[in-house]
């Protein structure tokens, strides 16, 4: 098996690029990418893209090893209990086509694939949501990796961290990160925004792209006006092109470009310009980033580019919310206009020129935007065809801005530059070893191969068998696969040797490799005998267990009605964990006057960066009876912390039971949460093929869409840039967004002001209960949101009588509805 260790030593950082397709494959192989990544039509984060096919595989990898280029298949999913066998199957596929690495999402796939492809190796895709060294620490020690792709959310100095290892025995996994293309606002691997309201997971690859959407904010009650900017959610693309020195420095492994969606002209024209950065940034001769190159990153795609959390948090400056698509670059402001025809001031020196696109900025909605091509320009007057533009030119006034959206001839320059380039071949690098002493056979070794001379070295008696010679005859490597990269001339005394053995030498070596060589080609790799069946958790006969309600809170008023609903198990999840310390105390003594046999659990945040335990010492410090886990550094602080009772949470992402199995075991758990983007069929299938008794299921709450590092608050509520100077608004004021179809969603920030937007509709899983417990799961939990006391008291006690079967689901959704302000749905739970 591949070691982490040995890719540590491997210290030339590696330019990544994407590859939707074959044109985009060798787009990037001309631009210079020493690697790509790519996916195939199941279990993968980009099913809208062209993508490969299994049977691709084996010229794709031909085609990219014979220019040095490494390929990488993402399988950057969440895998579903009666998927197993499947993706099994593909990671074989992928394995026999000596694919050189897999980007994987899902744990238990992770471990899948170390057991039954230990040779391809093995990358832990940012959809793990890394977000700490002590979340990487604990993945590691599940299974070796070979890198670990780092959520997009840390900074510069926060990737740092990552790098400084306080045990020098224990390599550090190599880490990539994202360098260009678009930023998705909420945490990869935790955005249920499509699943919530559309049944199509992005944890699926089926993103619904709901943050380019608009969205109006309503603030206790009252909508703000906040003119052009809608957009509340999108933020602009990554473009970390001047902070790849520093990236170096932090110790950045691999640099990668996102994009498998998008065209092979993007692709070439992002890598040649990120291959000349990179290239500077590591000492390699390479001409400077230039004004022209940071036009064609911009005109090739752009929201608009910033250094996303790279530099930093500045929160209006990645997210303006302005506008939600494609813009490109900005030419200027309109000045004077007539029909058909505009003029432009405060230019910004873009080049113009007619049959270049345009898009006019009014301040509208997206849908309303008007753009063309450029007829002709006169003077400084830019002109339309009225006829054929499209334009209403009634919509179109001064003070709007242009922007360029095409460049036919930007655009046909790059398709000539990867179309015609010509790689050059990777040739194996050949370290020789040349051997021999008067008497004895001249012998030449390349590592384990070695060739002899069929006759023996004479004694020189003039003009000695030399380095230079040897050098010269057997570098005359030509046409072959072969260069001499460095020659160790260990002979023994002074010898003479015909310059025609020499020369038959060299071909009896380079023969002897390529028979290698095509050997090591065609033979399959060792056939593993290990199945995914031998992964699986033993799942013992069980009858099914009272049911038990759960109940997670998020006010003291809650809390209190919690108790009064006589609820054994409490989950806390406050903004401010300075508060725990009250709530257990609260708890406590309401225990002790009801003499009920109950427990407090208190949730972490959901997201830890670098640095930020110290929240976990404050939970620690209120003495709660248990913890509700939701990331995997918490994972890692309390693994060794047995007098707990610890919840894995959805966050956690448990959809087979392979995943169960590994966090049950290396996490310590005493339960764990089933994952929201599961449908009520697969969580009946996990529930078969694990222990039920593990599980405990959401049947009520508000679905937390987006969580995400960007302040709704900061941005479109303060005049500040960070929580330092925001004035905290997230404090005084109850927000919602309104969506296109006019639902309002809550907002909510937490301890690290990191925001969530929870869907204004509640689910409720009530119709399945009967089925759910039939198969031996026993926990059901409710989730409040922002109910108050009497509200909370009225939804616990229907919920109550749901289970103990003094109500029924129907009569339970009566109830709800009646209690829910925006409204009830099956949400994810429901089967299709």
């Amino acid at each position: 098996m591949l070691q982490s260790a040995m890719h540590a030593a491997d210290s030339t950082p590696e330019l990544l690029s994407p590859a939707g397709n074959w044109d985009c494959a060798r787009a990037a192989v001309a631009a210079g990418a020493d690697a790509i990544y790519f996916g195939l039509p199941r279990f993968n984060a980009r099913l809208r893209a062209d993508n490969f096919i299994a049977q691709d595989l084996p010229e794709l990898m031909d085609y990219l090893h014979r220019y040095g280029v490494k390929g990488f298949v993402t399988m950057n999913t969440l895998i579903f209990s009666g998927e197993i066998e499947a993706a099994e199957a593909q990671l074989r596929e992928i394995a026999n086509a000596r694919v050189d690495a897999l980007i994987i999402q899902d744990l238990g796939l992770a471990k899948l694939a170390r057991t039954v492809a230990p040779n391809v190796e093995l990358h832990a895709s940012t959809q793990m949501t890394i977000t700490s060294p002590e979340g990487l620490a604990f993945i590691e020690t599940l299974f070796p990796m070979e890198r670990a792709v780092l959520a997009r959310e840390l900074s510069v100095s926060e990737i740092q961290r990552f790098t400084q290892s306080p045990n020098p025995q224990s390599p550090i996994t190599p880490l990539e990160v994202f360098v260009h293309g678009a930023l998705c606002v909420a945490y990869s691997g935790q955005c249920l925004t499509s699943e919530s309201l559309g049944q199509r997971s992005a944890n699926r690859g089926e993103c619904a792209q709901a943050c380019r959407m608009p969205y109006e904010i309503v603030v206790d009650g009252i909508t703000r006006d906040l003119g052009e900017h809608r957009y509340l959610l999108s933020p602009q693309d990554l473009a970390a092109v001047d902070l790849i020195p520093d990236l170096v420095r932090a110790g950045v492994k691999s640099f990668k470009i996102e994009g498998r969606l998008k065209s092979p002209e993007y692709v070439a024209a992002v890598t040649r310009v990120y291959r000349k950065a990179l290239d500077a940034a590591i000492g390699k001769p390479a001409a400077p980033v230039t004004t022209e190159d940071r036009y064609a990153l911009e005109m090739t795609f752009s929201r608009g580019l910033s250094t996303g959390w790279l530099a930093g948090t500045n929160h209006p400056y990645l997210t303006h919310g302005r506008f939600g698509k494609k813009r490109g670059p900005l030419l200027g402001t309109i000045a004077d206009c007539g029909n058909g025809w505009i003029k432009l001031t405060q230019t910004t020196g873009v080049p113009l020129q007619p049959g270049d696109g345009v898009v006019f900025d009014a301040g509208e909605n997206r849908d309303l935007e008007q753009g063309a091509r450029i007829w002709k320009i006169e003077g400084d007057r830019i002109i339309f065809h009225r006829t054929y533009s499209g334009i209403n030119f009634d919509r179109i006034q001064p003070g709007n801005t242009l922007y360029k959206t095409s460049d036919p001839k930007l655009e046909s320059e790059i398709r000539r530059f990867w179309q015609n380039a010509k790689p050059q071949e990777k040739k194996t690098q050949l370290h020789l070893i040349v051997r021999g002493t008067p008497g004895e056979l001249l012998e030449i070794q390349y590592n384990e191969h070695t060739v002899q001379s069929t006759i023996p070295l004479q004694p020189a008696d003039k003009r000695p068998l030399d380095t230079e010679t040897l050098t010269a005859q057997l570098g005359r490597l030509g046409e072959t696969d072969y260069d001499l990269a460095s020659l160790d001339n260990q002979l023994t005394g002074p010898c003479h040797f015909p310059l025609s053995a020499l020369n038959q030498l060299r071909r009896d070596l380079v023969a002897k490799l390529d028979s290698h060589f095509r050997k090591q080609k065609s033979t399959p790799p060792t056939p593993i005998t290990t199945t995914w069946r031998d992964l699986l958790p033993p799942r013992p006969p069980t009858e099914p267990a009272p049911p038990t309600l759960t109940v997670l809170v998020r006010t003291m008023d809650q809390l209190d009605a919690a108790i009064e609903s006589n609820i054994t198990t409490i989950y806390c999840d406050f903004e401010d964990p300075r508060r725990y310390k009250e709530a257990v105390s609260l708890f406590r003594s309401q225990s002790q006057i009801s003499n009920l046999k109950s427990q407090i659990s208190l949730a972490t945040p959901r997201i830890l960066k670098p640095g930020e335990t110290g929240y976990l010492k404050l939970i620690e410090r209120a003495e709660p009876d248990g913890l509700l886990l939701r990331n995997l550094a918490a994972l890692q602080h309390y693994k060794h912390r047995r007098d707990l009772i610890k919840t894995g949470d959805f966050s956690l992402n448990v959809a087979n039971p392979i995943t169960a199995r590994l966090l049950m075991e290396n996490a310590d758990l005493h339960h764990l949460t089933v994952s929201y983007d599961l449908n009520i069929n697969q969580v009946l299938e996990l529930l078969s093929t694990a222990p039920p008794h593990w599980f405990e299921l959401t049947l009520h709450q508000h679905m937390p869409m987006f969580h995400m590092e960007h302040c709704v608050f900061c941005t479109f509520l303060s005049t500040g840039t960070t929580w330092k100077d925001c004035g905290r608004p997230c404090e005084t004021h109850t927000v919602h967004l309104r969506d296109r179809v006019g639902q309002l969603h809550r907002l909510q920030a937490d301890v690290g002001c990191r925001n969530t937007l929870f869907n204004g509709k509640a689910q409720t899983g009530a119709r399945y209960f009967d089925a759910l417990h039939r198969t031996g799961l026993s926990r059901f939990r409710v989730e409040l949101l922002d109910e108050d006391a009497p509200t909370a008291g009225r939804t616990l006690r229907a919920y109550q009588a749901l289970l103990n079967g003094t109500s029924n689901p129907n009569e339970l959704l009566d109830e709800v509805q009646a209690l829910e302000k925006l409204g009830v749905t099956e949400g994810t739970l429901a089967q299709l």
